[in-house]
């Protein structure tokens, strides 16, 4: 959430960053209005309170009068009176207060559609073949590779099956992430290249829960808006995640670090789920956009200084994985209105899928990497202790491989003309195969 202070004492500059992200700016207004209610009561009990203590010692000590009684009666049937008013306000008024998004960071570009999202690179050659180049699953089903027909007989549409070949690749994209998150020297390397003032501590490997309490989901921000693409079981009231971060950011919950354990980095590994509800008609067939998929998520608890260097590392361990995949792309700054509501700074990056667009390619997007800054630690209550001072964390994510089109990307950057598909040097070590045939 935002710094109440912040909200109380600046509202003018709470309001123009959220407007950026397109959100109306009277919401500040509503949250005013319900807190200075909130205050009002809560002053109101705490006096209430106060008064039931005086009369409660006044009767203790015999000095009990009939209207002093009678009057002490009226006093707490005011307090019951007002805590279920302030229940109620206090209610309408945390739900006005999470639905204020994160500020976009100063140096965010300005925009009002995803179309002023900013080109900062192109890295790598656009694959170019000899014959027109088919789209992945075209190339998948011939091999055997991708099942979605059988998956729509178990499951419905936008599921598919991984077999052979495919599945190897994605337990090989596991193990060049474990191993390049665990290595210092490739840290170090990372940071060296581009020019960062942050450690080179690695990431702790970890498989999360998959289904998360309503506390933890809220907690990270995505059901205020955008809550329609999570699934919910009803029944146990559990959530199951969306995005692998939704489990790594609620581990440390109302719990405080040592300044000294900072940063403390994550690789998490689950199995995500999305209805996909606002994506009626679009890429229905095949893995690229399903209700199930696999993903290796970066995850970064930082001292609020360090944390504007820590996305840029983020960034930089993604470009360095997509190097040792030697596939084409290009990194996004996302616009203002291009970011989530926990999001105060964005990258994407999208990747040359040739086969796309029936053979003429396109980029698509396959990785991103958040700076949250405060606005889920505020939520979640995770802080961490500096001298004498107990301090709010930066809270940061980012896609390490969304299996699937990690997996569209190799599929038709490496087919041959004879329908087959090669595989990266660098996997081919984890596969025991060069190409896939």
């Amino acid at each position: 959430m935002i710094d109440i202070k912040l909200l109380r004492e600046e509202p003018d500059r709470i309001k123009r960053g959220i407007e950026k992200k397109g959100v109306q700016p009277e919401l500040v207004d509503e949250f005013l209005k319900l807190d200075r209610e909130w205050r009002e009561i809560t002053k109101k009990l705490d006096d209430l309170r106060a008064g039931q203590k005086k009369f409660s010692h006044s009767v203790h000590s015999g000095q009990a009068e009939a209207r002093n009684i009678e009057a002490a009666k009226k006093n707490k049937e005011d307090i019951k009176s007002e805590e279920v008013k302030l229940e109620v306000i206090e209610g309408r008024r945390m739900a006005v207060w999470r639905k204020i998004p994160n500020l976009p960071l100063p140096d965010a570009p300005i925009g009002k559609s995803e179309k002023d999202n900013k080109v900062l690179c192109e890295v790598g050659e656009k694959s170019k073949f000899s014959f027109p180049p088919k789209d992945y699953l075209t190339l998948a089903e011939s091999l055997g590779l991708i099942d979605v027909e059988r998956a729509a007989k178990v499951a419905g549409s936008r599921f598919g099956y991984l077999l052979g070949a495919a599945a190897r690749l994605e337990f090989a994209l596991g193990q060049l992430v474990l191993e390049t998150l665990a290595d210092q020297k490739i840290l170090t390397h990372i940071i060296k290249k581009n020019g960062l003032t942050v450690s080179d501590t690695p990431f702790i490997p970890v498989i999360p829960p998959v289904l998360l309490n309503e506390k933890s989901m809220s907690g990270m921000g995505y059901l205020e808006r955008g809550g329609e693409e999570v699934y919910k079981i009803e029944k146990d009231d559990l959530y199951l995640a969306g995005t692998s971060e939704q489990a790594l950011g609620p581990m440390h919950q109302n719990e405080v670090f040592e300044e000294k354990d900072l940063p403390r980095r994550y690789v998490g590994f689950s199995t995500c789920f999305r209805r996909e509800a606002g994506s009626y008609g679009k890429d229905t067939k095949g893995i690229l956009r399903v209700h199930q998929f696999d993903k290796f998520e970066m995850f970064s608890f930082v001292k609020p200084e360090t944390s504007v260097h820590e996305h840029r590392l983020l960034l930089g361990v993604q470009e360095h994985l997509m190097q040792k995949l030697e596939l084409p792309y290009r990194v996004i700054e996302m616009c203002t209105a291009d970011l989530g509501d926990p999001a105060a700074a964005k990258f994407d990056i999208e990747t040359w899928m040739p086969g796309q667009r029936d053979g003429k390619g396109e980029y698509r997007e396959t990785h991103s990497a958040s700076n949250t800054t405060d606005y889920q630690a505020r939520r979640l209550s995770v802080k961490y202790r500096t001298g004498k001072d107990i301090e709010f964390v930066h809270m940061l994510n980012g896609t390490a491989f969304a299996v699937g089109r990690t997996l569209i990307t190799i599929f038709e950057n490496f087919q041959t003309k004879e329908g087959k598909i090669k595989i990266p040097k660098v996997l081919q070590k984890y596969v025991g195969a060069k190409v896939i045939s």
